[in-house]
């Protein structure tokens, strides 16, 4: 099992050692905002991705596939959702690929 922990970010990790407040803040309403969706929890997580992705965010794919993963995501799965932003955003997403399919691979 992978310390989910030990795949967030350098940023993350200090934004919730050095501002506990404001990470507790952001986290309830994240947790918030995951309870309103409608969506599946795999889907959700696959389009989570896709932004991410779409975004160029790419320190968050690591914790973020892992949790598609365990969602029941398969490798395919999560190469599609961080390719589906292809036609809207371009090549951009590209870059997230071999990221996003490394986390899956060691998760």
């Amino acid at each position: 099992m992978v310390d989910q922990a030990s795949l967030t970010s350098r940023a993350f990790q200090t934004f919730t050692g050095e501002a506990p407040a404001h990470a507790e803040a952001w986290m309830t309403a994240v947790s918030a905002l995951g309870a309103a969706s409608a969506l599946a929890s795999k889907t959700g997580h696959l389009a989570y991705l896709a932004v991410l992705a779409a975004a160029r965010l790419h320190d968050g794919l690591p914790f973020h596939v892992t949790l598609a993963k365990q969602a029941g995501a398969s490798r395919a799965e999560i190469a599609s959702a961080i390719l589906v932003g292809l036609p809207a955003v371009g090549n951009a997403v590209v870059s997230a690929l071999p990221v996003a399919l490394q986390a899956f691979d060691a998760a």
